[in-house]
């Protein structure tokens, strides 16, 4: 059993997949939106010098979000880019469009219900867990006191309540989201789940309820559905809370934000 409390740069997905809900204007993005501004942007690994106020933080987000799922084993998908920043990045207008830890699956359903996605397709986001970490106050509660998770695999407990003995007063140690492989995007973060293996209360949710149950299965079983279906979702979900012209700006630097604390 593998845990750790190192970050990992796949944070970077995670930031897409919990994306706020805004109005997206669609009609701006394409593949080739950088072809004349700046030619080599799918080459280069330093943009802001190489093309100073073109190439948006948004973007260079999502590009850089398809590029590591590929190279840790995930699918390919396209993304459109012409993105704009926004002016200001708070984490008060985070809040309520970001799932929780602890919500339940209607709930969660809700969020991305309202931008279009199908409880299908909320799965199979989902299924980005199975690289990246959670901190353990996200999941303590399951761990200890009357209300610890009785479902949780036995060993799974053990090792967790031992990794975050010291969570209250050092809240940087983490767990993997997938124990098994957390190095490799695949379909272990659903076989994990159906072995009592989530991390998070909301990801166990997903084997429990009846509506996710059949989907978590077949991803389960099947990950080249899973490839296929996670593919899709992301290049809808690259559609959604787009700031077109007018709407946005291209930040100067992408490692300063405002406020911005998720």
């Amino acid at each position: 059993m593998r845990l750790s409390r190192s970050p990992t740069p796949f944070v970077l997905l995670l930031l897409v997949v919990v994306a706020p809900a805004v109005s997206a204007d669609v009609a701006i993005l394409r593949t080739d939106y950088y072809q004349k501004t700046c030619p080599d942007f799918n080459k280069i690994t330093a943009l802001e010098l190489s093309c100073p106020g073109v190439v948006s933080c948004a973007d260079i987000l999502a590009q850089a979000t398809r590029d590591l799922v590929t190279m840790v084993g995930g699918p390919y998908f396209d993304v459109k880019l012409g993105r704009k920043d926004g002016h200001e990045s708070k984490a008060h207008k985070v809040r309520g469009n970001v799932p929780m830890p602890n919500q339940t699956v209607h709930d969660i359903h809700g969020m991305f219900k309202k931008n279009g996605f199908s409880l299908r397709e909320m799965v199979a986001l989902s299924g980005a867990h199975t690289i990246g970490f959670s901190h353990c106050k996200e999941f303590s509660d399951r761990l200890y006191g009357s209300k610890a998770d009785p479902e949780i695999n036995p060993r799974f407990a053990t090792a967790l309540k031992e990794l975050c003995k010291n969570h209250t007063v050092d809240d940087t140690i983490a767990a993997f989201n997938d124990v098994m492989t957390p190095g490799k995007f695949d379909n272990m973060y659903f076989k994990n789940l159906k072995r009592g293996l989530g991390l998070l209360a909301s990801d166990h949710l997903l084997i429990k309820d009846n509506s996710t149950k059949p989907f978590v299965e077949l991803y389960a079983t099947d990950e080249k559905a899973f490839f296929e279906d996670f593919a899709r979702a992301m290049e809808k979900l690259g559609t959604v809370g787009v700031k077109g012209n007018g709407e946005g700006e291209v930040r100067r630097r992408c490692d300063h934000f405002n406020n911005l604390n998720v």
